[in-house]
């Protein structure tokens, strides 16, 4: 059987055949009216911008005019660069959030062939045939541009890349970390059950990270068109339409993702029960079966901290509707739950079932909400309810209307929201799994249609999600798990891998796949663990689930017609190892909030590659099967069947093995570590402070350095939700000679102290004692 045919049965088995043969309706009217209203056809031969005519300072940067194309550059920070051709402008958008930035004193002169710009840090230099180069201080090549192309409203842009850059990014990809060689398309699609290789994805972006001895610098195109991104000699982009405008932050991966998000917005300190385990699945088809695996877990000693309802829980898959009859104290249950510390979580589908009887999809006719056709129809396509049509989010005033929805939900104790099938997905019977493409939609005031509006119409979404939380639960933060989304997604929302495939391959590109998104600015990222479109084998997902404890979403979930996979499902043996785990991670759980502040302050991910504070060391660039857990820990997950040992490389500076404490040299250098079934091989950086938490009891767990190196960290508390007071806790290891160490602490802000008791464990000081000592 071949894999169309496959995906072909596949398909009919999750939509049914009903859906199937509307299906078939859909895709010859799809097709039939986007050949009525063709996109224009893009010239074979490009247009070229000429040669270089005169240049100017304007504030804080130059205009340089050449003989078809005008290109403005202004330096937002002496490292951080804006790009624009052909008139375009730095305006806010759907990505960027901060325009207002300070103005820099800039020098520009005339050179024997084109013009330098300067600032304390980086030249540019513009050439009279287009040639730009960005230049270091000390005067290393960083970046080399041709001059762009435009052929009708199509742009093409290409940039040199030296034979050992790597390339890491453009959203969310199938594919190991480094992207080079490879074509990649930007189109968010549903993926399905897909595999390594798949592409596009859910969740492409038009932002990479590039790595090179040279020196570093991540490249953002401010675009919501359809794109194609070629990685080989070049790093060449090429959009269907929409303006040629992008920005260059310079540097290692912390302060370009710092300036990133400063541009783009950072994700917010989301609520601490987040961080916690989370439990879902496609088929729990009543109240009574949630509340049987709620037991499960109060039976089993296993924490808790989320439950989801899936399509399942609803009236013929009609949004905000539960189904009373098959859950008939829904509100209750919810109630049950967070007395219990568990919430619960509930899809939302982005679109609505026809149903002239339906007050949902009335009152959005009433309102005239819907995505129309060049012929001001409302389009209908076919999801899950059936006929079904679609809020058009890039409207202002649908997204309040669709946001006005969600105290529906809210009134039913839902505690936070999960964002499905918004690339949007429509089901075709052939082609792109979405609207046509010359449906109309507001775009915000400046119209436009689904060739602009398709990608960022997840974003939208959850920006309507988002902006509901904030306005109908105020004293709440929210939580919203989206599937698809765009640039500047993390403002509002988490995010995970989809339908990945079962399998040990697709456990390992994961980890890939959460790195890059976080080198795009998102910092929550997370798989279904085990796989969502197959059964795993305990083995499987065990290391899955050992994996998964690590990552800032930590989620199980899996498709309707597979055995159960609750962890009591999988054995004694196993459901003891995964119990291990999960205290783990609450144990930890001080740890990752704090994290989590830091990402709302800073924009650094709380996972990240091996290279993130060491990226001139080739011999991290190509690693993608470990990663780092904040400053202090490594995670090395077996990715291998039957592996019960693997090898590690290791950054610079000393580590601990976290379950034993031998220490271990780093320096790029291959170490064997231990990896019996039940043990995730783990490592802590050496001058390392981790606050662990049992029973109210906060351990600091103190890890020694190397004489004259630095210890300490950081401890972040409050409610753990809404928006009070708050403290930052400082611990900082002095050595006070023959008498030991102290563990000097520094405390600001009003929150109060949440522990009951606070204790020091020391781990590689021999016999010598350290103390806390509240400064």
């Amino acid at each position: 059987m071949t894999n169309k045919l496959k995906a072909t049965l596949q398909g009919i088995r999750l939509a049914g055949i009903s859906n199937s043969l509307k299906t078939v309706s859909y895709t010859r009217f799809r097709d039939k009216l986007d050949a009525r209203f063709p996109h224009p056809k893009a010239p074979s031969e490009p247009q070229s911008i000429g040669k270089l005519v005169t240049a100017s300072a304007i504030p804080g940067g130059a205009k340089f005019q050449f003989e078809s194309c005008t290109l403005i550059t202004r330096f937002l920070a002496p490292d951080f660069v804006f790009m624009a051709w052909d008139k375009a402008e730095m305006t806010p958008s759907y990505a960027v959030i901060k325009t207002d930035w300070p103005i820099l004193k800039l020098a520009l002169e005339r050179t024997s062939d084109g013009w330098e710009l300067k600032s304390d840090v980086l030249k540019l230099s513009v050439s009279d045939d287009g040639l730009l180069q960005f230049y270091d201080s000390a005067n290393r090549l960083l970046r080399s541009e041709e001059a762009p192309l435009k052929y009708g409203n199509a742009w093409v842009h290409r940039a040199t890349l030296p034979t050992e850059a790597c390339i890491y990014g453009l959203g969310e990809r199938s594919s190991e970390l480094n992207l080079r060689p490879g074509k990649y398309r930007c189109w968010n699609k549903d993926a399905g059950s897909y595999s390594p290789g798949t592409d596009p994805m859910y969740i492409p972006m038009p932002v990479y990270y590039c790595l090179q001895e040279s020196g570093g610098y991540l490249a953002f195109y401010d675009n919501t068109y359809e794109a194609t991104f070629t990685l080989d000699d070049h790093a060449a982009a090429r959009f269907e339409g929409g303006p040629l405008r992008y920005y260059l932050a310079f540097g290692s991966p912390p302060p370009a993702i710092q300036r990133f998000t400063e541009l783009t917005g950072r994700a917010p300190l989301p609520p601490r029960w987040s961080l916690g385990y989370q439990q879902s699945r496609w088929g729990y088809n009543t109240e009574a079966e949630m509340r049987r695996v709620f037991k499960g877990y109060k039976e089993h000693r296993l924490p808790l901290s989320v439950l989801y309802l899936d399509i399942d829980y609803l009236v013929g898959c009609r949004v905000f509707t539960p189904d009373k009859t098959r859950y008939p104290a829904l509100a209750e249950f919810a109630a049950e739950l967070e007395n219990s510390g568990i919430h619960l979580a509930s899809i939302s589908d982005a679109g609505v079932k026809l149903d002239p009887g339906w007050d949902i999809y009335s009152d959005g006719l009433e309102k005239d909400v819907y995505c129309k056709d060049p012929d001001g129809k409302i389009l209908t396509g076919v999801v899950w309810p059936g006929w079904t049509v679609f809020p058009d989010f890039t409207d202002p005033r649908v997204r309040e209307w669709w946001g006005s929805l969600h105290t529906r939900l809210f009134e039913n104790g839902i505690s936070g929201l999960w964002h499905d099938m918004n690339e949007p997905t429509l089901f075709t019977a052939s082609g792109d799994m979405t609207m046509p493409l010359c449906t109309r939609h507001n775009l915000d005031g400046a119209g436009g249609d689904h060739r602009q509006a398709h990608n960022v119409f997840g974003l939208l979404m959850n920006r309507a999600g988002y902006e509901a939380c904030r306005r109908y639960r105020p004293n709440r933060r929210p939580f919203i798990l989206a599937r698809s989304g765009w640039v500047g997604m993390q403002r509002y929302c988490w995010t995970w891998t989809g339908d990945i495939e079962t399998s040990w391959a697709a456990l390992r590109m994961s980890v890939a796949q959460i790195l890059g998104m976080a080198l795009c600015g998102m910092p929550y990222g997370g798989s279904d663990t085990g796989g969502f479109s197959g059964h795993p084998s305990t083995e499987l997902y065990l290391r899955w689930f050992q994996l998964d404890s690590f990552m800032p979403v930590f989620r199980t979930h899996c498709a309707f017609y597979l055995p159960k996979r609750d962890p009591w499902e999988f054995g004694p043996e196993a459901l003891g190892i995964m119990r291990a785990q999960l205290e783990l991670r609450y144990k930890l759980m001080p740890y990752w909030y704090t994290l989590a502040w830091t990402a709302s302050r800073t924009g650094a991910p709380l996972v990240r590659p091996i290279f993130w504070d060491e990226s001139q060391n080739t011999a991290l660039w190509e690693v993608y099967d470990e990663f780092l857990a904040g400053d202090a820990f490594l995670v090395a997950p077996v990715v291998k069947e039957g592996a019960r040992r693997r090898t590690a490389i290791l950054p610079k500076g000393s580590w601990y093995d976290f379950w034993n404490d031998k220490a271990i040299a780093g320096g790029a250098q291959e170490v064997e570590l231990e990896a019996p079934l039940d043990r995730l091989p783990l490592l802590v950086r050496a001058g390392s402070v981790v606050p662990m938490v049992e029973d109210g009891i906060l351990t600091l767990h103190v890890y020694n350095t190397v004489r004259g190196g630095s210890c300490g960290g950081v401890l972040y508390s409050d409610e753990g939700d809404g928006y009070g007071e708050h403290r930052v806790d400082t611990f900082r290891l002095q050595e006070t000679g023959a008498a030991g160490y102290d563990l000097l602490w520094t405390s600001e802000g009003d929150y109060r102290w949440p522990y009951k008791e606070t204790k020091i464990q020391a781990h590689g000081f021999g016999t010598a004692e350290v103390r806390l000592k509240k400064m």
